[in-house]
């Protein structure tokens, strides 16, 4: 596609920045400490784990106990002890975030404002399309020790205490991006549920993993066949015991055979056995064989043969995002700007229009930094709402910017967050000529500084739409010129801008009450278009 230019990271490059990221899972939370700048690769200086069965309570009762939430908040306080050592107090260098176990509770919210108030730490729960882009970024991190990720086609999954989240890559590129409601605590709490001797559970585990495997679409029948790749600290257990690899360093390779007959072993033994003979926690040797039993059966669907194993994690693409301060790399970026043309054409947009005047935003994103300050990862928010600003005409002309913005919140674009859907959007709900109004609920319900946000993007985007007002894609090349009276675009090569300037008339007041400057046009002659 000739798609925008992806957002580079071009950040000025520092030295080396120390971080720590935490992950409160269904099972434990983990902390890495790292340090590395943006042209390295993050060192992991400490890794620490405390189990808290954080799903244990969600997957049975729906809700987190207050025992379990004094419990998370004993193990930040300490995690917070460690960091002080480190000198890691800013927290602009600290990322928690929280998964399924955390998200799909009843009293999500009461658990992390019980976090807050203890530590002062803002948890970010992450939902399924922010995970699959940490995922996604995690794998990058160790994409050398599997170059063929960039040519066949791939499936890459990590079965969780929740959850079983998946990618399907072809040729590089995210075809599929979704969640199975199948992980080891998940599997565990059913079969509590069951008055069954424990000689049955090993038939019940794999039942169930199979009735929820199926129907997903994963497995339908593909040229080229897919290879797998299986994440997630159970299978690195396995490739360790089996192959004696250095399970947090080195990729493996592993048959289905003998992911089978671990997996029945590992079935086959009492839990004190397993904590005793792979040396885990007693959480970690309950949940390891249905984790095994997810992982095996998925395989199986699949019809593969050998399974790929990485010693990629959640906590490494966190860590890459952290350190490069979220301005995300252009191969990730180009994965999303694909997913939001795959959205358009999904409803028929104008693909050519809607391009051009993605390339137009960026480039006035770019020249305009002095005058709107934000930062470079509010680039994308623009490019996208500029992709979809017209998807509304799907379902009707009148009134299509609210149309758009409600199939924008309502679609799933990968590695993009129900809160940054929501401010795509507002920013395209604004395009045309209404204002953003305090009765408007979507918008005034945001926090103050992503109402600002909202405003100055959709202000650019009018400008870019106003420079393709005659949906020719005539301008490509102009200049920005900030004077304290107004803004000058001059543009070259064209003379007679009257529809653009009509363009400016109709929706550029938006503009002019952001910034509190007037838009002059002009063109070829130096001669200027003025307001009327």
């Amino acid at each position: 596609m000739s798609s925008p230019s992806a957002i580079s990271n071009e950040t000025s490059r520092s030295k080396k920045r120390r971080i720590a990221v935490i992950e409160i899972g269904t099972t434990s939370i983990r902390m890495a400490i790292a340090e590395g700048n943006e042209e390295s690769r993050v060192q992991t200086l400490e890794k620490l784990v405390q189990t808290v069965a954080i799903g244990e309570d969600t997957y049975t009762v729906g809700r987190i106990s207050r025992n379990t939430i004094e419990t998370c908040v004993g193990v930040l306080k300490m995690y917070q002890e460690k960091l002080r050592e480190y000198r890691l107090t800013d927290p602009q260098n600290i990322r928690v975030v929280a998964t399924s176990a955390v998200r799909e509770a009843e009293n999500t919210l009461a658990f992390v404002d019980r976090v807050f108030i203890a530590t002062g730490w803002s948890v970010n729960v992450l939902d399924v399309a922010e995970l699959h882009r940490v995922i996604y970024q995690g794998i990058q991190v160790w994409r050398d020790q599997l170059p063929t990720l960039a040519q066949d086609r791939w499936v890459i999954a990590e079965v969780g205490g929740g959850n079983t989240e998946y990618l399907m890559l072809q040729h590089g590129e995210v075809e599929v991006a979704n969640a199975v409601r199948l992980g080891s605590l998940r599997l565990s709490a059913l079969l509590k549920t069951y008055d069954a001797p424990e000689g049955q559970w090993p038939i019940l585990l794999r039942k169930h993993a199979q009735r929820a495997l199926s129907g997903t679409g994963i497995y339908a029948d593909r040229t080229p066949a897919a290879k797998l790749l299986l994440l997630g600290g159970e299978m690195r257990l396995m490739a360790e015991k089996l192959l004696g690899v250095e399970s947090t360093q080195e990729a493996a390779l592993v048959s289905l055979k003998d992911l089978e007959a671990f997996t029945n072993r590992v079935l086959s033994m009492h839990v004190d056995e397993l904590v005793r003979e792979f040396h885990i926690p007693l959480p970690d040797a309950e949940n390891l064989g249905p984790a095994l039993v997810a992982n095996t059966e998925l395989a199986k669907e699949l019809r593969v043969q050998k399974i790929h194993v990485l010693p990629a994690s959640v906590r490494d693409g966190l860590l890459r995002e952290l350190i490069d301060r979220d301005v995300w790399s252009d191969e990730l970026v180009q994965q999303i700007i694909r997913s939001a043309i795959d959205v358009g054409r999904r409803f028929q947009f104008d693909e050519s229009h809607a391009e051009h005047v993605a390339r137009l935003s960026k480039s006035l994103f770019s020249q305009l930094a002095p005058l709107h300050g934000l930062d470079r990862r509010y680039e994308l928010l623009l490019v996208l709402a500029a992709l979809l600003h017209e998807i509304g005409l799907f379902i009707g002309t009148s009134a299509y910017h609210k149309h758009s913005m409600y199939l924008i919140t309502n679609s799933e674009l990968f590695g993009i967050g129900r809160k940054q859907l929501m401010l795509i959007g507002l920013i395209t709900r604004y395009h045309r000529r209404t204002s953003p109004k305090s009765s408007h609920t979507g918008f005034i319900n945001l926090e103050r500084d992503d109402r600002v946000v909202v405003i100055k993007l959709a202000a650019i985007l009018r400008v870019a739409l106003a420079l393709d007002g005659a949906r020719s894609q005539r301008i490509h090349d102009f200049e920005c010129s900030l004077t304290p009276k107004r803004l000058v675009i001059t543009i070259p090569e064209i003379s007679d801008l009257s529809m653009e300037q009509l363009a400016i008339r109709q929706i550029g007041n938006l503009f002019e009450e952001t910034f509190g400057l007037p838009i002059l046009l002009r063109g070829q002659a130096g001669l200027p278009m003025r307001k009327r």
